[in-house]
């Protein structure tokens, strides 16, 4: 069981990833903006894990 609710997350996790931040939308040809294009991401990705975690954030219903 707990390698099945593992599994669910990282498919949830993997899904907002691609959606609601945008990891698939990616169109450049160089290494460069490659690299830009995830260094952003990853600074997005941080920022609402660190959001999700915070005691203090309100939740919405």
């Amino acid at each position: 069981m707990r390698f099945a609710k593992m599994r669910r997350r990282i498919e949830h996790d993997y899904r907002e990833l691609k959606h609601g931040l945008g990891l698939d939308h990616f169109e450049g040809r160089t290494w460069r903006v490659w690299h830009h294009h995830v260094t952003l991401f990853t600074a997005a990705q941080a920022f609402l894990t660190l959001r999700r975690y915070d005691p203090k954030t309100p939740t919405t219903a």
